[in-house]
């Protein structure tokens, strides 16, 4: 079974896609960590390298079981290693289905830059266009995260 829940997106840190001036990041996050998630099986090539921000409010995600996990990824100097969860999604604009995956640093390994709870981070292939206040729909499969 499949949830779904209609989001606003909401904009990010700017740390994901390397457009925030004051990131030690300057490529992006995203661009940084493919790499090493490709090395353990998962390939981002599909999406941009930047995370879409889609404030859910009033539900949460509550992760059951990802899709991938990767534990200790070693992806800077700057800070320790990271956890990080996938979970498959499916994000409707309008008539249009995208595939996609929610992107999950888990926090108690994320140094900085967290999100609300009602924001969840999505890899998605390039939308056109897209702008902060637009609203999405998301669907995310029961066996791997549930919307609360």
């Amino acid at each position: 079974m499949t949830r779904r829940a209609k989001g606003v997106v909401v904009a990010g840190h700017g740390v994901a896609s390397g457009r925030a001036g004051d990131s030690p990041f300057p490529s992006g996050t995203i661009a940084l960590q493919a790499p090493h998630f490709a090395a353990r099986g998962l390939d981002l090539t599909p999406f941009v390298p930047a995370t879409v921000n889609l404030d859910l409010a009033p539900h949460r995600l509550r992760v059951r079981t990802p899709r991938w996990t990767f534990r200790d990824v070693e992806w800077t100097d700057v800070h320790g290693p990271e956890t990080f969860s996938f979970v498959e999604c499916t994000v409707r604009r309008g008539e249009e289905a995208h595939d996609g995956l929610v992107y999950l640093p888990h926090p108690e390994t994320k140094p900085m830059h967290h999100q609300p709870s009602t924001v969840v981070e999505l890899l998605l292939p390039r939308l056109p266009d897209l702008a902060a206040g637009e609203t999405l729909e998301v669907a995310i499969p029961d066996d791997q995260a549930v919307l609360e």
